[in-house]
């Protein structure tokens, strides 16, 4: 029973996917699909060598491509804040006089316990304020 070479190739994809899956590295999956791509090669009746160079060029090309890109995305900061992030740098009113110590505020539609930055600073009930950071759930504000 003599075996094509395009299903060797398949297998040797399907081989590299699995790891792939398991531990997450990008890397198997370039080589996986340099190997889709020498199955192909080898289905359309490409020789041995040519196969080999086809797996070899498409791997390389693609982990010297697409492994930067995904690098670069992976240590960007995501673009949409959320929880607490989103609230930092948003105006409130202070509904309760805030200095120091402590004090009341309405942001994004709440209300929250807050406290002034600079804490010889009190803000008067009305004012508008600007919240520098979250702690716990005390707004600090500016």
């Amino acid at each position: 029973m003599d075996i094509d070479a395009w299903v060797w190739w398949l297998i040797g994809a399907a081989a590299l996917g699995i790891p792939l899956v398991l531990t997450a590295m990008p890397e198997l999956g370039m080589l996986a699909v340099g190997a889709v791509a020498a199955a192909v090669t080898a289905g359309m009746g490409g020789g041995m060598v040519l196969q080999v160079v086809v797996f070899a060029a498409v791997s390389v090309a693609l982990i010297a491509v697409v492994r930067p890109v995904a690098a670069r995305h992976r240590s960007q900061r995501p673009e949409l804040a959320t929880g607490v992030d989103a609230l930092k740098g948003r105006t409130a009113v202070v509904l309760e006089r805030v200095d120091g110590s402590g004090g009341r505020i309405k942001l994004a539609g709440e209300i929250w316990s807050a406290r002034a930055l600079d804490t010889d600073r009190a803000y008067e009930a009305g004012q508008a304020v600007d919240v520098v950071e979250i702690d716990g759930a005390t707004a600090v504000v500016l």
